[in-house]
C-alpha cells in the first residue's frame, strides 16, 4: 500500500470512528471504550497529516504566484517562502510515514530478561553477570525498575542463569532487540598465559503478559515444591517453598526459589510462564513476516550471535547493522543507546522501504 493509500484510509477511518462514537443509537460500553481507544491513537496521526497537508496547500499556491507574479519584490518574497516549505515538508512527511508504521502491539508492555552462561564454563557465566549487571544500569539511567527475580550463581560471582523484571515507560519497545547471543572476546581473569579466550551468553527478552494475553488453565499445570538450595548445595531454608511449573501442553518448564515463600515463588514462577507463552504466541504469529525479516537485520531469535563485546579492542560490534562503538566500558556500565537507538532507526528505515 502506497503512502497516499495510507493516508487515505487512516482519515477515512478516522471519520469513520467519529460518526460511530457520535451516533444516536450508541454502542455497548465495551465497544465504546475501544473505539475511544483507537481514536484516540489516531488523533495526533491525523493531526500530522493535516499538517503536511497544509503545507503541500500552501506551497502549490506560492508555486502558482511565481508563475504569473512579475513584481520583482513580491517573488522574492514569494520564492523565500517556497524556499522554506519546501525544507519544512520533507521533516513533516518523515514524521507521518514513522507514525503510519504498524505498531507492536507489546511496545508499552514491561519485559521479563532472562541472561544465561552459554559456551566457556567459567568465564561464560561472568560474562553473563556483566551483561545482567548492564542491562540493570541500563534501566537506572532510564528511570526503570528492575526486579531481581531469580538468579543461579557460581562461586566466583557469575550467573548461570539470572532472571529479572523490568518494568517502565517502553520498556520492551527498547529491549526486545536484544534477543539473541552476546560474545566476549577477553583474557579471562582465571588465565595465566594471557591468552584471549571467546565464550557467549543468551540474553532472551519477553514482553510481560497480562493474565487477559494469556489464558492459563490450572489443569495444564503440573507444580511440584521442593527444599530451596543454593550455590554448592547448602540449604537456604528449612521448608519446601521452592516452585517448579510444568505447563504440560507446550513442556516449558519454570522453576522459582528465591523467595522464602511458597506462594510467592509460585507468583514469580508464573509471570515468568505467562512471558514465555505470550512470546511463543507471538512467534507463531508474525512467523511470516520475521521470516521476511531475517534476512535484513536476523530474526531476533535467540539462537543468533547479535553482537560481541571485544576487550582487547574496546569495542562493541552489532552483527546486524555492522554498527561499531569504540566504548566498551560506558556500554557495559549501561550506556546502550547509542546502540539500540541505532538498530532502531535501522529498523524504522527497513519498514519504511517496505510500506513503498
Amino acid at each position: 500500500m502506497s503512502l497516499e493509500q495510507n493516508l487515505e484510509r487512516v482519515l477515512a477511518r478516522y471519520d469513520e470512528l467519529q460518526a460511530l462514537m457520535s451516533a444516536e443509537q450508541a454502542p455497548p460500553a465495551d465497544e465504546i471504550a475501544r473505539l475511544s481507544k483507537e481514536f484516540s491513537e489516531l488523533t495526533p496521526v491525523v493531526a500530522a497529516v493535516n499538517e503536511m497537508k497544509a503545507v503541500q496547500s500552501e506551497l502549490a499556491d506560492v508555486e502558482a504566484i511565481l508563475v504569473d507574479e512579475t513584481d520583482a519584490e513580491m517573488r522574492e518574497m514569494a520564492e523565500a517562502e517556497r524556499q522554506e516549505l519546501h525544507e519544512k515538508l520533507p521533516g513533516l512527511a518523515r514524521q507521518v510515514e514513522l507514525m503510519l508504521l504498524p505498531k507492536d502491539e507489546a511496545d508499552s508492555k514491561n519485559a521479563i530478561l532472562e541472561v544465561r552462561a552459554g559456551t566457556g564454563g567459567d568465564e561464560a557465566a561472568l560474562f553473563a553477570a556483566d551483561l545482567f549487571r548492564m542491562y540493570q544500569r541500563y534501566a537506572e539511567t532510564h528511570g526503570w525498575k528492575f526486579e531481581m527475580m531469580s538468579a543461579n550463581e557460581i562461586g566466583i560471582g557469575g550467573y548461570k542463569e539470572a532472571i529479572a523484571s523490568v518494568t517502565g515507560k517502553d520498556v520492551f519497545a527498547r529491549l526486545k532487540f536484544e534477543s539473541g547471543v552476546h560474545r566476549v572476546q577477553r583474557v579471562p581473569v582465571t588465565e595465566s598465559g594471557g591468552r584471549i579466550h571467546t565464550s557467549a551468553a543468551t540474553v532472551a527478552v519477553m514482553p510481560e503478559a497480562e493474565e487477559v494475553d494469556v489464558q492459563v488453565d490450572e489443569k495444564d499445570l503440573r507444580i511440584d515444591v521442593f527444599r530451596a538450595s543454593g550455590p554448592g548445595g547448602q540449604s537456604v531454608n528449612t521448608t519446601d517453598s521452592a516452585v517448579r511449573i510444568t505447563h504440560m501442553p507446550s513442556g516449558i518448564v519454570v522453576s522459582q526459589q528465591d523467595e522464602k515463600s511458597q506462594h510467592k515463588n509460585r507468583a514469580k514462577a508464573m509471570r515468568v510462564l505467562r512471558a514465555r507463552l505470550y512470546e511463543r504466541e507471538r512467534e507463531a504469529r508474525d512467523a511470516e513476516r520475521a521470516e521476511a525479516r531475517r534476512s535484513q537485520v536476523g530474526s531476533g531469535d535467540r539462537s543468533e550471535r547479535i553482537r560481541t563485546y571485544n576487550f582487547p579492542e574496546r569495542r562493541v560490534t552489532d552483527h546486524r547493522i555492522n554498527l561499531t562503538v569504540h566504548q566498551l566500558d560506558k556500554v557495559l556500565d549501561g550506556d546502550l543507546d547509542e546502540v539500540i537507538d541505532a538498530f532502531l532507526t535501522d529498523d524504522q528505515a527497513r519498514r519504511l522501504s517496505e510500506m513503498t
